[in-house]
């Protein structure tokens, strides 16, 4: 019966009219329902009073909201950094160059045979020990140096004394540049080098003059040739110690006596050979020999017997 209420009122509202989309677009089935329905019957005879049914509809609006999303636009600012620069100053080091000078090997005479590529120092001389030994102030600090390459005579020997003052004239207690050849120090400690003061190469120097003897020691051997021929050069020359021997004047000698058997190539009396004589056999010394000499007096013919 509710189902037949609820078609007659929608055949009703159709033909009154109303399209079917917008009739459940408006009514649901609920409100259809609950409508009155007044129904005109036809079929009563004319005789009988017309009863007309007037259909009130009294809608029920239900509102099924359609939600439109519209969007809501919220405008938030775009942030556009502006970098703010801060200029840090940047130290830029520009490097002081301090020139430590590298001691130059001067050309000095003999200086050629000194190498170029070992140690080089600057010296101050403090002082002189020997013909070949000074002390010298090296970087603060005093050090024996020896000479390399030549030897000059002992204390106890002849030409002591003049080889340590020419050397002490050469030197002392002035600035030396040292040139290192292999080693570093002798057996005794002292520093062998090469040295080189005012211009002149000092070892070499003493050789050529005279007053030293050229003398070989491996492996510190760069100038051994020119030491060498800087001895030959004086003793060619007779400089220093090859200076022949000045010989004096011969002492009186006391008259032979009358009958003694005297040598005459002598200054004193000395027998004649046989039988042979030695200097440790007779009395004499540095006495002039002529141009004979039986016993062998004079060895280095220089005219002098039994010189020592």
């Amino acid at each position: 019966m509710k189902y037949l209420r609820i078609a007659s009122l929608a055949l009703l509202l159709v033909s009154c009219g109303q399209k079917p989309e917008e009739l459940a677009a408006t009514y649901t089935v609920q409100t259809l329902a609950a409508m009155p329905l007044t129904v005109t019957d036809t079929n009563i005879p004319t005789n009988t009073p017309t009863q007309t049914s007037t259909i009130t509809l009294t809608p029920t609006f239900t509102y099924t909201p359609t939600l439109t999303l519209t969007p809501t636009w919220t405008l938030r600012p775009t942030e556009t950094l502006t970098p703010t620069i801060t200029l840090t100053p940047t130290r830029t080091f520009t490097p002081t160059l301090t020139f430590t000078p590298t001691a130059q090997i001067p050309s000095v005479p003999g200086g050629s045979c000194i190498p170029q590529g070992t140690l080089r120092q600057y010296g101050s001389v403090h002082s002189v020990i020997d013909g070949d030994t000074i002390r010298v102030w090296i970087s603060g600090e005093l050090h024996n140096v020896r000479y390399i390459g030549m030897d000059t005579p002992e204390k106890d020997e002849y030409g002591f004394w003049t080889a340590t003052e020419r050397n002490r004239q050469l030197v002392e207690g002035k600035k030396a540049l040292l040139v290192k050849d292999v080693s570093e120090t002798d057996r005794y400690g002292r520093l062998l080098r090469y040295v080189i003061v005012n211009g002149i190469f000092v070892n070499y120097q003493l050789v050529w003059e005279g007053l030293a003897n050229a003398s070989t020691y491996p492996p510190d051997v760069a100038c051994s040739d020119t030491l060498r021929n800087a001895e030959r050069d004086a003793r060619t020359n007779e400089r220093g110690l090859w200076k022949p021997t000045p010989v004096p004047p011969p002492p009186p000698q006391p008259t032979s006596p009358e009958g003694a058997n005297c040598s005459p190539c002598y200054s004193v009396c000395i027998p004649p050979a046989p039988p042979d004589l030695d200097c440790g056999e007779i009395r004499f010394r540095r006495f002039q020999v002529y141009s004979c000499d039986p016993h062998g007096f004079d060895g280095d013919n220089d005219g002098i017997g039994c010189e020592r």
